[in-house]
């Protein structure tokens, strides 16, 4: 079967289809929606095809203790961890509006579901795909309700073991076809040494009926670039409008026109990978022209004589004839007519020549 699946309406991933491009805003707007706006209006002028959010129901993605645990980072929105995350999470009418902005303006818009719940509502707001954050790929019962609902799922890996992978396929698969894989390491920011890249064609291997991406937490954007060139159908970065901003993920997120470079940059290796097959290009032809070499003769030849090697050399010639690889063919062949020392050798000389047709 063939690694494509449509992943937002009218927008296919995998095979030749373009790399989809999501840029993750998830918790960097700082809880002013303003922001996000601006956020989603950025995605969508740098060229992503996305805008990603995260989406918690607090009561349901922690338990009391873990809210109620002193958070004194520097990072810290709140006395407690539950007040840091209540100060960043939108409401459901405010997730509703940034929907409806984001379809007004023309990107896709989602979220990644951070607890059951969370899912919930995301359904009934009609993402077109969720989006399932490493943390939650390995929660085996959630993924099958998400499986579930229907709708494409792109599930990173972050935290996870290959032989968990298998399991997260084994779980999805029968449930729900449209998924895929993204490699991605977790941790803020990544180290180039830890991105681990050849995880990639690993996955190719393994899950050879569903589309691999790369979900990246490294500064710059060469390595999310490697990652498409090694054949990543997906790729999402987290983004900001400044990197100085309070919070964790501002320093390992890309700023506009860091984006604006990934976007182009992508792009461009998606040209470049081109066709398998190897052969003279049109535009070629100049330089071919120019510099491309002919069998020319490296001693005076008399008529009739038959063709050695220590008869022949190769040099840019003029006019074009028989090219370098053709030396040894031409071995054994009599010529018609005498061929002065450092004259090309040409099909009209050589008796009963046949011209050979590359495959």
């Amino acid at each position: 079967m063939p690694r494509e699946i449509e992943l937002c309406p009218g927008r296919r991933v995998g095979g030749d289809q373009p790399c989809f491009i999501i840029a993750e805003i998830g918790q960097n707007h700082q809880g002013d929606l303003d922001i996000a706006k601006r956020m989603i209006r950025m995605a969508k002028e740098c060229g992503a095809d996305c805008a990603k959010f995260q989406k918690s129901e607090l009561e349901y993605k922690f338990n009391k203790k873990a809210l109620e645990r002193p958070y004194t980072s520097k990072h810290s929105w709140g006395k407690t961890y539950g007040e840091h995350k209540r100060h960043l999470e939108f409401s459901h009418d405010q997730y509703r509006e940034l929907k409806k902005y984001a379809e007004e303006i023309g990107i896709f818009f989602t979220a990644s579901g951070m607890d059951e719940m969370a899912v919930e509502f995301l359904h009934e707001l009609d993402v077109p795909f969720f989006k399932v954050g490493s943390g939650d790929t390995n929660n085996f019962p959630y993924l099958e309700k998400t499986a579930k609902k229907g709708r494409p799922m792109v599930i990173s890996s972050g935290m996870q073991s290959m032989s968990t992978m298998h399991q997260v396929y084994q779980i999805v698969k029968p449930i729900n076809p449209n998924f895929c894989f993204l490699q991605c390491t977790s941790a803020y920011p990544l180290q180039p040494e830890d991105v681990n890249l050849r995880v990639i064609s690993a996955y190719q291997s393994a899950f050879p009926d569903i589309p691999i991406g790369y979900s990246g937490h490294e500064t710059g954007i060469a390595i999310s670039v490697a990652a498409v060139a090694m054949g990543a159908k997906v790729v999402e970065r987290h983004v900001t409008l400044d990197k100085t901003w309070k919070g964790s993920d501002h320093q390992a997120s890309l700023e506009p026109d860091e984006l604006v470079e990934l976007v182009k940059a992508i792009r461009t290796v998606e040209k470049a990978m081109g066709s398998p097959i190897k052969q003279l290009l049109p535009c070629e032809m100049a330089c071919n022209e120019k510099l491309g070499k002919s069998v020319v003769a490296k001693v005076a030849i008399p008529e009739g004589a038959v063709l050695t090697l220590d008869m022949l050399t190769v040099k840019v010639g003029e006019p074009k004839g028989f090219p370098p690889e053709s030396i040894f063919d031409l071995v054994g062949q009599k010529v018609k007519k005498s061929i002065e020392e450092d004259e090309t050798i040409t099909e009209q000389v050589v008796e009963n020549h046949v011209k050979k047709v590359k495959c």
